[in-house]
């Protein structure tokens, strides 16, 4: 055993020897608009004196790159200094980084500075956060999942189960917008809740992910459909030179991504992960059984000098079934129950889904156009039978849709005279949805049975217009934008002007590292394709008779910004949200913003627009990039979330958690060694208790196997504030022909307990039958079976780069 260890020892210290401490940059600086190449653009690597400037034809080559993700200044006479986004380096991957510098007007003194970090936009100049790739794959209990990342931003409420609700300033989960190049992505999540965004594993693959710009509020005008968030993903482009791999091994899946040329004028990505939690599941004896396969790529081809066009693709595969035989063998009678209830009540769940798109750009001298043609698919199927029987007449379940999305988007950007901005377009969209649903269904009032198939063809068009404009030497920025939507639904959604959505934003800055910054906009949301295509008995399309509309919410943020220095940031604002139109069940007596945090189907029911609601509150961030191997953020957001019940009066929404708290920080230590934590401090969620008289009647528990909850207490009663640590270690081994990193990521290092709503099971007896009321007959005898979770998670990976 000593001699074996002391070969490997003398091994990795054989490897050590022989590697390297850098590597090689190589790119090209384009004018931004024009395209044409810059020549003699210095050309630097942040944080170091190693720089070139660029060859007549702008082509640029850095030698004695420092290894891991850097990145690059660059500044030039004329033009915006620039810093540029995160590139990995190893001794045999040389990145090859695109420059695109923007023209200035300002003077000569204003110009020459040193190129910042924190960058913000005339439209949003405030409430957005911008993710590197460094960032998202460091992330202690992140997991390389963007949306898992994203929980550690101000204003965002995470999950303590180990689903990815994002959850902003107090909005539901449906309310979130997702673009990948400039693309609409509908489902991105695997095992999504169809009428909502949330699931428990992103699709979208971080290894394709230049960077992720997160918008709270200040939207701009080309984007829609959005009442909380947009999320923005951009994607990397290939290398044009030589064929690069990635594999990556985690704990849940494995992955393989390919980059490289096509030819002189096109590179591509391409990724493929599959899970293998089926198998780690099946043996660690957990009641379900999930498997999930996803892809993604890129494939970019410059068409002339001033124009270019790309190909993008997302999808994924999912399937969930059921461990029966995980009582065999089992004595402990708590992990019996909670299998027996886990069992009895997840229906087996097929889904898949892809987006495809193109997006061709092209560049004048003065004028950007871009044209976005896109389709998506989503394709979802539940089924359950009583007991899991298999037997026709036990059945429960049996749930079929598919949404399909054609979409064509034109935008002109065009800087006029005196340095007006101007972005205008327009949308069309071609949807269809259908939906063939059986389900029996346990309320309060007893069984109910839903029966209906129903297929619904429409016709959205958008059109959209944003002026901005910096004054007084650019202190003073302002921009205003418009946006209207129709769909041939009802009369309501086919008048545009019903759908008129302003917005407003400006920023002044009170010296040079002082800045006050406010928003104000009327954001607007098609609600559901489940609301849009439910049926009624009588096969009528009943929320469209009962004059469905579109979800409105206003926005009033405003806020200081200080960046103490170039690598540091500091941001107060205030936020309120002004809700109204949202839809409202005639069955259950709620407003559909409570839900959307569960596995299954939101908004297959009858509704009228009629709910109002309302959430504000303060955020504060402060957030230090790399500065001598030394990084962390600190976010705390207060955030009050209410919408009106069925008297009208305002109750906490099930998104009202009031104090969010998030503390992340990393250091880079030497020999290529990185330490990174993330406490979260999550305030508890309101919830509804069960209505347990009902909950006993046998006739609703052989339906709904579950408590049934009393909506008439909605939201009356709340968990306990929930708080977790998670760390994480990277190592990384830079070879001639190949990089490892290895990391361990540990979440809920502590053990922190979180305790959920209790499971109601009827008890049974020494025969395993239901236990029967003896006092009345209709009903069995339940008991809670606590649902608490504070395992302590440990997880690996290994990532390989050659």
């Amino acid at each position: 055993m000593k001699k074996n260890s002391f070969a490997l020892l003398l091994l990795l210290n054989v490897l050590v020897a022989f590697s390297q401490n850098s590597g090689t940059i190589k790119g090209k600086v384009v004018d931004a608009q024009t395209r044409e190449t810059l020549p003699f653009v210095n050309v630097i690597v942040e944080g170091t004196t190693i720089g070139k400037s660029t060859d007549e034809e702008g082509n640029f080559i850095i030698s004695n790159v420092p290894l891991g993700y850097v990145k690059v200044s660059v500044s030039f006479l004329g033009y915006k200094s620039l810093l540029s986004d995160d590139y990995l380096v190893t001794i045999d991957k040389t990145p090859y980084i695109l420059i695109e510098l923007s023209q200035t007007n300002e003077q000569l003194d204003e110009v020459v500075i040193q190129s910042q970090l924190f960058e913000k936009s005339v439209e949003s100049p405030l409430s957005v956060q911008t993710l590197g790739i460094s960032e998202i794959e460091k992330n202690p209990g992140g997991n390389r999942d963007v949306l898992k990342v994203l929980q550690s931003l101000p204003g965002v409420a995470s999950n303590p189960s180990f689903r990815n609700d994002i959850i902003i300033r107090g909005g539901a989960p449906s309310e979130n917008k997702f673009y990948l190049d400039g693309v609409e992505v509908p489902v991105i999540n695997h095992f999504q809740t169809q009428g909502s965004s949330g699931g428990p594993v992103g699709i979208i693959n971080a290894d394709l992910i230049r960077k992720v710009d997160f918008y709270t509020s200040a939207f701009s005008a080309n984007q829609g459909n959005a009442l909380s968030s947009v999320i923005s993903f951009t994607q990397k482009d290939g290398n044009p030179e030589k064929l690069n791999t990635r594999l990556t091994l985690g704990t849940s899946d494995a992955g393989i991504t390919l980059d490289g040329p096509l030819g002189s004028k096109t590179t591509f990505m391409v990724s493929a992960r599959q899970s293998y939690l089926q198998f780690l599941f099946k043996l660690i004896k957990l009641p379900f059984l999930p498997t999930y396969n996803d892809f993604q790529f890129k494939v970019k081809h410059q068409l002339t000098v001033s124009s270019e066009i790309s190909l993008i693709g997302l999808g994924a595969i999912d399937q969930f079934k059921l461990n029966e035989s995980v009582n065999d063998n089992i004595t402990d009678e708590e992990t019996l129950k909670r299998n027996r209830y886990s069992l009895s009540n997840i229906p087996i769940q097929e889904q898949w889904n892809y987006t495809v798109g193109a997006v061709y750009k092209y560049f004048g001298e003065n004028t950007t156009k871009e044209v976005v043609l896109s389709r998506n698919v989503w394709n979802n199927n539940a089924k359950k039978y009583f007991n899991n029987s298999n037997n026709p007449d036990d059945l429960l379940l049996d749930y079929t849709s598919k949404e399909i999305e054609n979409k064509l988007r034109f935008e002109i950007t065009s800087t006029l005279k005196n340095n007006y901005k101007l972005n205008v377009g327009i949308g069309l969209e071609d949807a269809t949805y259908t939906n063939s649903t059986f389900q029996q269904l346990a309320i309060s009032e007893g069984v109910q049975e839903i029966n209906f198939s129903s297929k619904l063809s429409m016709l959205k068009y958008a059109v959209f217009g944003q002026i901005s404009k910096n004054y007084l030497n650019a202190n003073l920025g302002i921009s205003i934008g418009f946006r209207m939507d129709g769909v041939d639904y009802n009369d309501e959604m086919k008048n545009p002007l019903n759908q008129f959505s302003p917005r407003m934003s400006l920023s002044y800055k009170l010296s040079d590292k002082l800045s006050l910054n406010a928003s104000t906009g009327i954001y607007k949301q098609l609600p559901a394709y489940t609301i849009l295509g439910y049926r009624d008995e009588l096969n009528a399309l009943v929320n469209k008779n009962n004059g469905l509309k579109f979800i409105e919410a206003t926005h009033y943020v405003s806020g200081l910004e200080m960046k103490p220095n170039s690598t540091s940031k500091i941001t107060l604002e205030g936020f309120y949200k002004a809700y109204k139109n949202y839809p409202f069940s005639v069955r259950d007596q709620i407003s559909l913003a409570n839900l959307g945090s569960d596995f299954g189907v939101i908004g297959n029911e009858e509704v009228i627009s009629n709910s109002k609601g309302r959430a504000y509150g303060v955020e504060l961030l402060a957030q230090k990039k790399s500065y001598n191997g030394l990084y962390g953020i600190f976010s705390y957001t207060f955030v009050k979330s209410e919408f009106k019940d069925n008297a009208g009066s305002y109750i906490p929404s099930s998104w009202d958690n009031r104090h969010l708290l998030s503390i992340t920080g990393g250091k880079k230590l030497k020999k290529n060694w990185e330490i990174g934590g993330k406490f979260k401090l999550v305030g508890g969620q309101p919830y509804t208790p069960y209505d347990y008289d009902a909950s006993a009647i046998i006739e609703n528990y052989n339906v709904s196997n579950s408590g049934i909850l009393d909506y008439s207490k909605l939201n009356s009663e709340r968990f306990d504030t929930f708080h977790q640590l998670d760390l994480r270690v990277d190592k990384t081994w830079y070879w001639e022909k190949l990089s490892l990193n290895f990391y361990i990521d540990i979440q809920n290092i502590y053990g922190s307990e979180f305790t959920s709503q209790a499971y109601l099971i009827p008890i049974q007896d020494a025969n395993g039958n239901n236990s029967i009321n003896t006092t009345d007959e209709t009903k069995y005898n339940l008991e809670e079976i606590s649902n608490s979770s504070g395992n302590t998670l440990p997880s690996f990976g290994v990532i390989l780069d050659f």
